[in-house]
């Protein structure tokens, strides 16, 4: 969760930070014709763009190229930071940031969201490896663009640091473990949900918002000067983090109230309407915008948080359990 003070939000915006899935691209993983030339003509306009996600690189690299990005990719949440290739390369890019969990650590995450009925998973620099019997190999593989590594004792092939464990269930039970999963790793890993399918494990410090700041401090842009746009749990630190944090409408409320603005859905090209309103619309179009935006967003979340409250008190006076949001 957030702890540092939010920015002001500066205009003209010089920085845009996208998160991929479910809010760039949906179960299609296509990007939309809108999206494409919103994010050309902000580059075209000296504006700066990059990707931050919790795929590993060379999965989100052919959303990099398909939207012409030359600015660096961050992926496994933060973990891991690679320069974007030149063109007609077949490197993944240049190493910038690696930060991955201790050896010991990674085989107690295995061993530990396994006992409670979920399916971990291991990460490594572009590796990705899952045990030999996983009836969702080729799914993964697919997802992922790439080729998973099977190995019979998951745990037992974990000899060096790594860069992330995540770990699959069915919801909600990915999201029930996560204050226990944080509070059992505490200062040895950090804990987060990139889906409601996903428990996701990286070093002690890695966030999202770490990125983004790393990123502003790189490009010489303020935090204030930055727009940034995601969907989950995992988005959460990045949106507090920049002037122009801003929430995808299927987000978690709790998300939703750490963000500035929120977007319109995916089927809207979302980002690309963001991207048209603050950054290529004229400065006193975008300024007017962007407080209508603000305003609509506050309504929203609190309007959100007051029917939350309605039903949680008819749940209590009928005796009923009341779900809580994780902490």
């Amino acid at each position: 969760m957030p702890t540092r003070t939010t920015p002001s939000p500066i205009l003209p915006i010089e920085l845009i930070a996208l998160d991929i899935d479910g809010t760039l691209i949906g179960d299609d993983l296509v990007i939309g014709p809108d999206t494409r030339s919103a994010v050309a003509e902000a580059m075209r306009r000296g504006v700066q763009v990059s990707l931050i996600t919790g795929r590993m690189v060379s999965s989100a690299l052919r959303f990099a190229r398909d939207l012409g990005l030359t600015g660096p990719i961050v992926g496994y949440q933060g973990g891991l930071i690679r320069a974007m290739p030149v063109d007609g390369s077949g490197r993944v890019g240049r190493l910038l940031v690696h930060t991955p969990i201790r050896a010991e650590v990674a085989r107690e995450i295995v061993e530990w969201t396994r006992d409670r009925g979920l399916d971990p998973h291991v990460n490594h620099l572009e590796r990705f490896v899952l045990r030999a019997d996983d009836p969702n190999a080729d799914d993964y593989s697919a997802f992922m663009g790439a080729r998973a590594e099977l190995v019979a004792d998951l745990a037992g092939s974990i000899s060096h640091p790594v860069t992330k464990v995540l770990a699959v269930g069915d919801p909600p039970r990915p999201t029930e473990l996560a204050p226990l999963a944080r509070a059992h790793f505490a200062g040895r890993a950090d804990v987060t949900i990139s889906h409601p399918k996903f428990l996701e494990f990286v070093a002690p410090g890695v966030s999202k918002g770490r990125a983004v700041r790393w990123l502003a401090r790189r490009m010489g842009v303020a935090l204030g000067a930055t727009l940034a746009i995601g969907d989950q749990w995992n988005d959460l630190e990045m949106l507090a983090e920049v002037g122009h944090g801003t929430a995808m409408p299927t987000s978690p409320r709790a998300v939703q109230a750490a963000a500035r603005y929120i977007a319109p859905g995916l089927a809207e090209e979302g980002v690309a309407r963001m991207i048209e309103a603050l950054v290529l619309a004229p400065p006193a179009d975008a300024r007017a915008t962007a407080g209508r935006l603000a305003a609509a967003a506050r309504e929203a979340v609190a309007a959100a948080r007051d029917a939350e409250a309605g039903i949680a008190s008819k749940e209590i006076a009928l005796g009923l359990p009341t779900e809580k949001i994780p902490a």
